[in-house]
């Protein structure tokens, strides 16, 4: 499935210029400053801005060009937004069925169980809206979306009216939902976290234009990404947990393809019980050696291979490594080390991870 956008959109001193082909496979962020014209860009591939210069197909079928301009409910979205608008004269249950009872049965292809299991929503189904947490009210709306069997998911910052406990609560059911519904889902967001925790693909906005769109693995291996901030680089792993039966959890990463999963041993354990993990962890949190050392408190200490050495500025490098498993591990380290122990692309060395964070 391909989404392309060709519009250019004037409003007082802004422009929004973008001819782009969006990625549609997991959730791709539209990352930037408040201003840069993500909300617009959604609001546009949704039918929701009146805009003649703009030509928009999905997957083949014409949205808008000329003069055909599909409205809103023809181009089969699910659309969630900052406030979770539910219908408050409603239960849960029946704001969840809203949507539902108004696809036609041959589009149906998510139904009530199944969305109310992915967002653990049963327990609430009795409830009247405004008896619901900030958190609760947008699992609802997400789950009223999902029940309308969207082709496209558009969801504009629908964490940045939530306080952080909120936050905390409904990351872990957005982190895997495309995947397990399979809908693809644009985000719109402003915060390096969320597209660290959530994005599979990032597109980056700058005054009202695309810049770059690249796999949020790429994204981080830039030592100049626009989502590093004062702490600098870092890693974002995918994994799960398993538990060692000392009372202890490790993070074990995928594997696969013949590659074996690396695993890091991590303090306290995941409240939500998601299949799918991330892994935070710092550049400058990891150390490198030439060989494995001995008498060290650091526990994870595992073998890599350094692919690319990158001056971060005139005293720090930044260094990718590749794990056994194929994910990418970075390492900032001053200078002189990396002249001390004669570090080049292609050697074998051992990286020494101080911190690693649990995305949660």
């Amino acid at each position: 499935m391909t989404l392309q956008v060709r519009a250019r959109v004037r409003r007082g001193g802004f422009t929004l210029a973008v001819n782009d082909s969006l990625p549609t496979q997991g959730i791709t962020a539209l990352f930037g400053r408040s201003g840069c014209g993500k909300t617009t860009l959604l609001r546009l591939i949704a039918g929701l801005e009146n805009v003649k210069d703009a030509e928009i197909s999905f997957n083949g079928e014409t949205w808008q060009a000329g003069r055909r301009n599909l409205p809103v409910n023809r181009r089969r979205l699910g659309l969630v937004f900052q406030e979770s608008s539910l219908l408050p004269h409603l239960s849960v249950e029946a704001n969840l069925m809203y949507g539902y009872r108004r696809t036609p049965a041959s589009l149906r292809r998510l139904h009530p169980d199944t969305v109310r299991s992915l967002l653990a929503l049963d327990d609430l189904l009795g409830q009247a809206v405004h008896t619901l947490s900030g958190g609760q009210r947008q699992r609802v709306a997400l789950g009223r979306a999902l029940l309308t069997s969207p082709q496209l998911m558009l969801l504009d910052e629908p964490l940045s009216a939530l306080d952080t406990a909120a936050k905390r609560e409904i990351l872990p059911f957005l982190s895997g939902l495309s995947t397990s519904t399979g809908v693809p889902m644009l985000l719109v967001t402003h915060s390096a976290r969320e597209v660290e925790q959530l994005a599979d693909q990032v597109a980056f906005m700058e005054q009202g234009r695309i810049e770059r769109i690249e796999p949020l693995r790429e994204a981080l291996t830039r030592p100049d990404s626009p989502l590093f901030n004062d702490e600098g680089p870092a890693a974002v792993l995918e994994g799960h947990l398993q538990e060692t039966g000392e009372g202890e959890w490790q993070f074990v990463t995928r594997g696969g393809d013949g590659r074996p999963p690396v695993h890091f041993q991590v303090s306290g354990q995941s409240a939500h019980h998601t299949s799918l993990h991330r892994l935070r962890i710092l550049a400058s949190d990891v150390s490198l050696a030439l060989t494995r050392p001995e008498g060290i408190s650091i526990r994870n200490m595992m073998p890599v291979k350094i692919e690319r050495l990158e001056q971060s500025d005139e005293h720090r490098c930044t260094i990718s490594c590749r794990l056994a498993d194929g994910q990418l591990l970075l390492s900032r380290i001053t200078r002189q080390s990396v002249e001390e122990l004669g570090l080049t692309p292609g050697d074998a060395v051992v990286a020494l991870v101080k911190s690693a964070a649990l995305m949660e």
